[in-house]
């Protein structure tokens, strides 16, 4: 067993780690208490009105299909950070990521059996499925390519260098900046009266709602770390900028790529979200390199304002 002897009480209740982990076990959602029928509903109704259902419809599936195989692949991805951690009040938090990033990887799942497939049902249309490679592209498979050689490099070597790596490539990336930019665009696009030309969707909003509540913590996590990584003088901050720098194209042909050129005039115009990204960019950077500046509250992490 390999308990830590320097400690009266086995946790620090006052650790980020912990503070995380009781904020994760208070605000519990389950992804099956989401109401799904309106969704439903809607979009079968607004693609009844439309000369090219397809068009919107490859709209919200080539997001859905995105979200859910990513999160499925953060689920699969994050058990090497539990296994380097030292310190059991962050092995406690990284547990509940682990069980968040398959909760939402239920809730897609969830969507597109029971909205998507439907809706195609309803317009005779054959069931497509969300791993089908036409969702994804290039960068897209780079970038999750890229973060799971970093997570089992730090298995293999959990040092300062490779934890800031990690780091980089799972908290501040992938969650902290694309996520935070998908977040924006479907919840702006599909909630009601933002872009009349498409459907109101308050399921999928209420679903990227509560897992903007957990994303929150994970990219706090990941901040928290690097800046005492940085405070410390273990990693060079120069580090930082140049691994997101080697990934924020990525994110920008992950977010601007829109699929059919018809689709270009609906929703958040690509460049909006490529703006967006560059400012979550800019504001992460600041608040890890910046000795004056903290890790924002919860909420703040999250917000859609941009």
């Amino acid at each position: 067993m390999d308990l830590d002897s320097t400690r009266q009480l086995p946790l620090d209740r006052e650790s980020r780690g912990m503070r995380y982990y009781r904020n994760a076990v208070e605000r519990h959602w389950d992804p099956h208490d989401i109401e799904l029928d309106t969704d439903r509903e809607n979009l079968k109704a607004f693609l009844d009105s439309t000369d090219t259902p397809e068009t919107y419809l490859d709209g919200l599936r080539s997001g859905v299909a995105r979200f859910g195989a990513g999160e499925q692949a953060v689920t699969e991805d994050l058990a090497p950070l539990a296994t380097a951690l030292g310190s059991i009040d962050d092995q406690m938090f990284v547990t509940t990521q682990i069980y968040e990033e398959a909760k939402h990887t239920d809730f897609f799942d969830r969507y597109w059996r029971e909205v998507i497939h439907p809706v195609e049902d309803a317009l005779g249309l054959d069931p497509s499925s969300p791993t089908d490679e036409t969702w994804f592209n290039d960068a897209y498979e780079e970038l999750f390519d890229r973060n799971e050689e970093a997570m089992e490099r730090l298995l293999a070597a959990p040092t300062a260098e490779q934890f800031a790596k990690a780091y980089c490539h799972y908290h501040l990336v992938i969650e902290g900046i694309l996520a935070q930019t998908g977040y924006y665009g479907m919840q702006q696009s599909y909630s009601a009266d933002s872009y009349p030309e498409l459907p109101h969707l308050p399921g999928l909003c209420d679903g990227f709602t509560k897992i903007r509540q957990d994303e929150g913590r994970h990219v706090g996590f990941g901040m928290a770390k690097l800046k005492a990584l940085v405070g410390d003088g273990k990693v060079d901050p120069q580090l930082l900028d140049d691994i997101v720098g080697e990934l924020l194209p990525l994110v920008d042909d992950i977010t601007t790529d829109v699929g059919d050129e018809s689709f270009d005039d609906v929703g958040i115009p690509p460049e909006e979200l490529e703006a967006f990204a560059a400012e979550k960019h800019t504001e992460r950077m600041e608040q890890i390199k910046d000795a004056a500046k903290s890790v924002p509250d919860l909420d703040s992490l999250t917000s859609l304002d941009g």
